[in-house]
């Protein structure tokens, strides 16, 4: 079963009210739904998320317990369909990674360290490196895994919903793409994943496949530990 689910945002293409509707079916879902903003979703999107019992929004660096993980997010910093207001760029994501990584240490501090931390775009995302052992990403609709150089592994997520409209911008459709997670009841460390990817818009393609962390592989090394957490 699914213990909860992660979102990183850009539920939403433009973070209008007429979308809410759309949202409505997170409430059904079974599972507790851990929720980032990105960058097509707007303030209105979270709050009307906000209002379902089974979300948590996360945003500021806020942390909640959920299925005996701690979790810690932000939302991201730009709205991009708003073409009133410049883009704020790179450097206004690498700040929101920034205050994240403050978020983390603080937690870390106070005796109740962050197992996964998420923020929409991997520029943020990568500064929480040494802060925490997992960090979950999106925005760039392909799946990513790396292990940064102070420890911290670095895991995006592809498109759940096949880029919405984007489908048919290119030759072939994006595919819609997910992942299953598993992690280690005690030390909360990330022991598998699944790729689940669907064909995308006119296409019948099913995969599964499944990942192993370097160090969980017969004959390797244990993986670098993240500055400042436990072993």
């Amino acid at each position: 079963w699914i213990s909860v689910i992660v979102d990183t945002g850009d539920t939403m293409d433009h973070g209008s009210k007429a979308e809410n509707a759309f949202l409505d079916p997170v409430a059904d879902l079974g599972a507790p739904y851990v929720w980032i903003r990105g960058n097509h979703d707007s303030k209105e999107t979270q709050r009307y998320l906000g209002r379902f019992k089974n979300v948590h929004v996360l945003d500021d660096g806020r942390a909640v317990t959920v299925a005996g993980l701690r979790f810690a997010g932000t939302g991201d910093p730009q709205y991009t369909p708003d073409r009133s207001t410049k883009a704020l760029g790179e450097p206004a994501e690498r700040l929101a990674g920034i205050r994240l990584a403050s978020a983390l240490n603080d937690q870390r501090a106070a005796g109740t360290p962050v197992d996964i931390a998420l923020a929409h775009n991997p520029t943020a995302a990568r500064e929480t490196d040494g802060s925490v052992p997992l960090v979950l990403a999106g925005h760039i609709h392909h799946e990513r895994t790396e292990v940064l150089p102070l420890g911290t592994r670095l895991r995006v997520e592809g498109s759940t919903g096949g880029s919405g409209l984007r489908a048919v911008d290119d030759a072939e459709p994006d595919p819609v793409q997910a992942s299953v997670l598993y992690l280690d009841r005690a030390t909360k460390r990330l022991q598998a994943w699944d790729e689940i990817e669907l064909g995308g818009l006119g296409l019948t393609k099913a995969e599964v496949s499944r990942h192993l962390p370097k160090e969980n592989q017969p004959g390797a090394d244990p993986s670098p530990t993240p500055a400042g957490s436990p072993p």
